[in-house]
């Protein structure tokens, strides 16, 4: 699995509503916050996490994964129509806003590039939670492929599907060799309007425990590294070589395969990183190349997007 627990989404709270980032995407359901005796109604299990805070307001415990869960389960239900969604919590719990103003931005493209045909998005790493499928067909109706090399999660992400009745609109791919993306996934026939991508951000198991370090002293909590807010597994937060690494691999492969996507996608986390892309993606041949920036919480995360077509 190739996602990542990105940095946690700074939230301030004013009376019941718990505010997001006023930088997401105009069109993100969270943009104003969340109201949270509205997510208690749609989702009870939530109402157990919910205390008020020094300042006489309702909160949830951010640095406690399952309550971080429970509202990520309380907003699927409630703005997307999920009634299940189950899996194991050592998996990486998504933050929902942030999710979903990939989704958003990844729309806009699509728009502008007027790929008129029915949309069908390739997700590289579904996960456990096959967080960007449900989203991307909640909001516009795409369908989806989803790949990824831990059966265990392409098990939990399948039962979410069933039980959802979401068949017709998400099917899974397992990716058997761990080195390759790409290769041994799409075949000749395939044609996606776009790839995503949430790569493994980490190095290694250290510097995966250093940042939750970092964020849980953020959060002015004493400082117990071996639980992170969002959880996450070996394959979702590190790859040997990091962020950059996975990239580069992600990049060559794609031109391998440059008539199966009109764009491939991906987050990219360290904004250094983005020239070197650039320039390895002129060498390889696409013939445009874009940067979408997002607002990500308390830091700026942006999308790269690039294709291989003739305009």
């Amino acid at each position: 699995m190739y996602h990542y627990c990105r940095t946690l989404v700074i939230l301030k709270v004013k009376y019941k509503i718990i505010k997001t980032n006023p930088t997401f995407h105009k069109r993100n359901k969270h943009k104003s916050g969340y109201d949270l005796d509205v997510l208690c109604e749609k989702y009870p299990d939530l109402l157990p996490f919910v205390f008020k805070n020094k300042y006489e307001t309702k909160t949830i415990d951010f640095a406690n994964p399952k309550a971080v869960k429970a509202l990520n389960t309380a907003l699927l239900f409630k703005y997307y129509d999920i009634k299940f969604w189950e899996f194991s919590d050592s998996n990486l719990c998504p933050p929902i806003p942030g999710r979903v103003d990939y989704i958003h931005h990844l729309s806009d493209l699509i728009r502008k590039s007027e790929i008129k045909e029915d949309i069908t998005i390739l997700d590289v790493g579904v996960g456990a939670t096959c967080i960007y499928p449900i989203l991307g067909h909640a909001e516009y109706d795409w369908h989806f492929v989803g790949t990824d090399i831990d059966e265990n999660s392409l098990q939990f992400t399948q039962k979410i599907i069933n039980e959802n009745e979401l068949e017709a609109a998400i099917s899974l791919r397992h990716q058997k060799d761990t080195s390759q993306i790409f290769k041994g996934i799409l075949n000749k026939n395939d044609k996606f309007a776009a790839s995503i991508c949430n790569p493994p951000f980490y190095k290694s198991e250290v510097e995966a425990l250093e940042a939750t370090t970092r964020k849980l002293k953020g959060l002015n909590r004493e400082v117990d590294a071996t639980v992170r807010n969002f959880s996450g597994t070996h394959h979702e937060l590190w790859y040997n070589g990091g962020e950059k690494a996975f990239l580069h691999n992600y990049l060559y492969e794609s031109s391998l395969f440059k008539e199966q996507c009109h764009w491939f996608t991906t987050l990219v986390s360290k904004k250094d990183l983005v020239k070197g892309m650039y320039s390895s993606l002129k060498k390889l041949g696409a013939t445009d190349i874009k940067t979408l920036n997002m607002g990500q919480g308390n830091k700026i995360s942006r999308i790269v997007a690039w294709t291989f077509l003739e305009k």
